[in-house]
């Protein structure tokens, strides 16, 4: 969703709109009503106490790169989906490392989760804003990003092929608007943090200021946001699920505020996002932690001379294990890296594949705790 005007307008009034005019009288922020409704707050109660288990249940995890190779993932093949850029969690995971990617689909949704923990990264020195928006999409869409200098960009619907939104023309109104954004983002007032990741998100979808690429680089933010806010601890929350499985929704209530300035209902739908998201990501992140338990104890009984605690985890870092991943875990040299994966081979817990001159080692089980609904998983036969 998106939008934007020129002759930029501080005022909280609702301006006239109609689709297929660039709205480039769009209110700034915050708008003139108490975004602190009892619907609103309601959900932030949810909304923070998902997020504190889901903090804590990451620093239980001992290799953080158990969650930041895999879960990230996740989010960048949900978030692209959502542009109708389709491809499989598994099709991802099989391309790491990313040297060569043949398919179009799969670079755009690696290119996401690199530009994700890029972000992440970045946090440490640089605040989020205009800047860091441009660096995402640049990312994104693997090529140098600013703001749009020339008209002609309106949103369509899918099914009927006619304007539903056009956004604001002109480079610097643009800016204008940015900055107003970016002021929102960082102001000291006592707004709930999460009810300012919803509004702000709305602005910058509203905003548009990219041609292309700025839904994905508009859920980057708000992950970046979360984690900047000291909300979260590493950028895994997985919220492009709930929009992707509400994206009718998602579309119908960005669209509400920008007719009806119906704020209430789109903060509500984003926060009961993150509370349902986190719940689902923290599980995820309890159900690895449990199979890695398993999987340590079994590989120990079975292969006593094999075992080690930096083994299993590297075997836990992406579902596609490759000889290199050792080497470069220091565990073993090429040729007894090989032997220790061919181990695990023969005892259940990997799968050999081959993707050309690759040999590619699949943990299956950790593969289906990642890419399905359900936590559970099989244990494994006795050796």
């Amino acid at each position: 969703m998106s939008t934007n005007r020129q002759n930029f307008d501080t005022s909280k009034q609702a301006p006239t709109w109609t689709p297929d005019r660039p709205y480039d009288q769009l209110p700034g922020l915050p708008p003139d009503i108490d975004l602190e409704t009892r619907a609103a707050l309601k959900a932030c109660i949810g909304a923070r106490a998902a997020l504190a288990e889901l903090k804590q249940a990451t620093a239980l995890i001992p290799n953080p790169a158990m969650l930041i190779n895999t879960l990230p993932m996740l989010e960048a093949q949900a978030s692209s989906a959502i542009e109708n850029i389709v491809t499989t969690a598994d099709e991802l995971f099989r391309q790491l490392p990313a040297e060569r990617v043949d398919d179009p689909a799969a670079r755009e949704a690696l290119r996401y989760r690199e530009a994700l923990l890029e972000g992440a990264r970045a946090l440490r020195d640089r605040p989020l804003g205009t800047g860091a928006a441009e660096r995402i999409c640049s990312r994104i869409k693997d090529v140098d990003v600013s703001v749009r200098r020339v008209p002609g960009t309106a949103l369509k619907s899918s099914t009927s092929g006619r304007v539903v939104y056009t956004p604001p023309e002109g480079e610097a109104r643009i800016r204008d608007l940015l900055a107003d954004w970016e002021r929102f983002l960082h102001a000291g007032d006592d707004l709930d943090p999460l009810i300012r990741m919803a509004v702000a998100h709305y602005q910058f979808e509203a905003i548009h200021p990219f041609t292309d690429g700025n839904g994905r680089t508009g859920r980057i933010l708000n992950s970046l946001f979360l984690v900047d806010r000291g909300l979260l601890g590493l950028p895994i929350l997985y919220l492009s699920r709930f929009i992707n499985t509400h994206r009718a929704e998602y579309h119908q209530l960005l669209l509400g505020v920008t007719r009806d300035a119906d704020w209430d209902s789109w903060v509500v739908y984003l926060l009961r996002g993150v509370e349902e998201t986190a719940r689902w990501t923290t599980d995820k992140i309890r159900a690895i932690r449990d199979l890695a338990e398993h999987t340590r104890e079994h590989v120990r009984a079975a292969l006593p001379k094999l075992y080690s605690h930096e083994l299993v985890d590297v075997i836990f870092e992406q579902p596609y294990c490759r000889i290199g991943h050792l080497v470069a875990a220091g565990i073993a040299e090429r040729q007894t890296a090989s032997r220790y994966l061919a181990a695990l081979v023969d005892l259940g817990v990997l799968q050999q594949q081959v993707a050309g001159r690759t040999k590619l080692f699949l943990h299956p089980k950790l593969l289906r705790v990642l890419t399905t609904e359900g936590d559970a998983f099989d244990p494994y036969a006795p050796p």
